[in-house]
């Protein structure tokens, strides 16, 4: 089968939830002998790094990227907030873009184009006019409640009106526009059943985040006593659910355990975080090996107040057995059991306690943990996962010979 999978940004190096899980389904999709073509956005934001793309990679996916300036234009903005247009979708519209998918499709024949993003629909029209190939929408989230949440939680009352409107905005878009794809293969059950209730009459499959499991590191020594949060810090949700961490749950951690250390690792940390001080918490910011961060700890916190699809890094903290203590929100999309393989917490108090309890309780910790790592083996196997999505693939193919 040949599949050219299109991305929002580049999928390599896997460096963050996003890109984690696109590469696995690019690596997934080769191993089961699949000729997969990558193109890519790149921008400021996310650009290519050249000197980390491996030749094997290169040659084997035939890699290429567009640079699209998705920075935050004053103007434009408020020419989408007038017109009802979700500026979310308009900043990734570009000619130059379009001309290089144009000419990838004139030049080779796809049995499938696999879309990343609702974010890259404005290229829809132009995949119908240059290819027969069935067009399959990869939805990591359904995007527009990630910024209902948001409006939810936020204060300032400017910042609240313009984030629901950005909401709302892209909520019409989303739903208007996920029916055009010929498939949606979303990345968790709850987000499949809320686009068929708002009326996705496509067929559409849950298909998790597949992991490819990394290698145990035997060498590391975890530091009792220690929390960790890693993840991208330019994307939100993060830094919203870090500030409520530090403000309102480390302080009463800080005086119930004062044993405990907290570690905050992830790139783009926020200057304000960086020179911040906060007792017995390191900013640690962007770190070279993230397993080697992980492994060297004892307890993941994940204190996410919006958001929405499947938390990556969960899963990876959980394929080397670490106890997950996430709110509700947070651990959304995992086929989790409370108090079995994760820990749920939702306020201040309920942190204290799971916390307390994973501290005092060094055999239970570690039960949680591996339950954790059974859960991943059995769950979120990148193997099974992609024979599940190109089982996918087979039947919307196997629709045109039904005809």
């Amino acid at each position: 089968m040949k599949i050219l999978q299109i991305c929002n940004k580049p999928p390599y190096p896997p460096i963050d939830g996003g890109t984690i899980a696109m590469n696995s389904i690019t690596q997934g999709l080769m191993a089961e002998k699949c000729s997969v073509k990558v193109l890519s956005v790149c921008s400021d934001k996310h650009p290519v790094k050249k000197e980390l793309l491996t030749e094997d990679y290169l040659e084997k996916t035939q890699f290429e990227s567009v640079y699209v300036n998705l920075n935050v234009k004053v103007l434009d903005a408020s020419v989408a907030l007038l017109t009802g247009e979700s500026y979310n979708v308009k900043r990734y519209e570009s000619q130059e873009f379009a001309k290089k998918l144009a000419s990838i499709l004139k030049s080779e024949t796809f049995d499938i184009v696999h879309v990343e993003s609702i974010f890259l629909t404005p290229y829809l029209p132009l995949i119908r006019k240059y290819s027969k190939a069935k067009v399959v929408l990869r939805s990591h989230n359904v995007e527009h409640l990630i910024w209902q949440r948001i409006a939810r939680c936020t204060k300032n009352i400017f910042k609240k009106w313009y984030f629901k409107r950005l909401s709302l905005a892209l909520r019409v878009y989303e739903l208007e526009n996920i029916g055009k794809y010929d498939g949606v293969a979303c990345i968790t059950q709850k987000d499949a059943d809320y686009f068929i209730a708002n009326g996705c009459r496509k067929p559409v499959v849950s298909i998790p985040f597949g992991i490819i499991s990394p290698d145990t590191m035997d060498n590391v020594d975890e530091e009792p006593y220690s929390l960790f949060h890693i993840g991208s810090m330019d994307w939100m949700p993060n830094l919203e659910a870090i500030n409520w961490f530090l403000n309102d749950v480390w302080p009463k951690i800080h005086a119930e355990i004062p044993k405990a250390r907290l570690y905050l690792a992830g790139r783009k940390m926020p200057e304000v975080l960086l020179n911040a001080s906060y007792p017995n918490v390191s900013i640690v910011g962007e770190v070279p090996d993230a397993m080697y961060f992980i492994e060297s700890k004892k307890i993941n916190i994940v204190p996410l107040l919006s958001g929405s699809g499947i938390r990556v890094k969960i899963i990876e903290a959980m394929s080397v057995g670490k106890t997950v203590i996430s709110t509700s929100v947070g651990a959304e999309g995992i086929d989790y059991t409370n108090d079995k393989n994760i820990l749920i917490a939702d306020t201040p108090s309920e942190f204290v306690k799971q916390i307390k309890r994973c501290l005092d309780d060094d055999d239970f910790c570690t039960k949680v943990g591996k339950n954790a790592y059974d859960l991943v083996a059995t769950h979120y196997n990148n193997d099974l996962l992609t024979k599940k999505l190109l089982a996918f693939y087979t039947k919307l193919l196997e629709k045109d010979k039904e005809i």
